[in-house]
């Protein structure tokens, strides 16, 4: 993770502004000033490590005494009892990062296994996993650093990096070929180098969007049976993307048609966070 990045520093700097304020009461009127100390990572779940790295950024931002000792490579495998990492220095300093640690660590380890799961699910097939947009606001240069920690791919970061006519988007424009046509002139008068990726929702459009020429077809809410017919129809002119409702239990089948990408908003929207905790001793 890049810390130099100013949106994860701005980040992390309202993170510490919501929680500490104007300062920590609990800790500052029930311990003494200078009290040193040092607590843990408790591993409580199964699962993959994420955020090892953040965490030390994080300690060390509210106090560059903190001594820090990762126990863990960040992306490993973790079972119930295993200690991530030990933290030592002054007490205030330590209870002040513990939550905003682990808010940040239990989210992105928990997006880091569903990743890793669903990553196994599909290995052996030409399929890739990717994320999504449906991400918790502010967080999805995170969450999105977590996928790959899991051994998924990151599709586009935001609006700003890729296009993508979604059905809305080509229904508003006129249709797929009239939406393509306007987006080359809009990018060539521009001279912007974007990738362009356009949903269908049926063969019909697939064909449409292979006659106007795109980077990459979404075949949205096809069925299994019907992704076969159109990762053929595509032929490999044109890289290919699954979407839509797509579960773990159906993973499998997608895959399996020959799609080069499965887009699944749930590593992001609807994940369990990892079972943490941070414990003096």
């Amino acid at each position: 993770m890049n810390f130099a990045n100013p949106q994860v520093s701005q980040l992390i700097e309202l993170a510490i502004a919501e929680d500490i304020g104007d300062g920590d009461h609990s800790s500052l009127g029930s311990i003494p000033a200078n009290e040193q100390g040092k607590a843990r990572l408790v591993v409580k779940d199964v699962g993959v490590i994420c955020g090892i790295h953040l965490a030390q950024h994080i300690f060390k931002r509210i106090d560059s005494t903190l001594v820090f000792e990762p126990h863990i490579e960040e992306g490993a495998h973790v079972k119930v009892e295993d200690i991530a990492f030990i933290v030592c220095g002054n007490i205030h300093s330590i209870l002040q990062a513990e939550r905003l640690v682990l808010n940040f660590m239990q989210r992105m380890s928990g997006i880091a296994t569903l990743t890793k799961r669903l990553v196994g699910i599909i290995d052996g097939t030409n399929a890739r996993l990717l994320d999504t947009r449906k991400t918790t606001p502010g967080m999805r240069i995170f969450e999105k650093y977590a996928v790959v920690v899991g051994g998924g791919t990151n599709h586009r970061m935001g609006l700003f990096d890729m296009v993508m006519l979604k059905d809305n988007h080509n229904d508003y424009a006129g249709g797929i070929s009239a939406g393509v046509s306007q987006i080359k002139k809009y990018l060539e008068n521009r001279n912007k180098s974007l990738k362009i990726e356009v949903e269908t929702r049926n063969l019909e459009e697939v064909e449409e969007a292979l006659n106007v020429g795109v980077d990459r077809i979404m075949f949205d809410n096809f069925s299994p049976e019907e992704m076969k017919e159109a990762v053929k129809l595509v032929d490999g002119r044109c890289e290919t993307e699954a979407s839509g409702g797509i579960t773990e239990s159906s993973i499998r089948s997608y895959a399996e048609t020959g799609v080069d990408f499965i887009s699944v908003g749930a590593l992001t929207h609807s994940v369990k966070s990892l079972d943490l905790s941070l414990k003096q001793f």
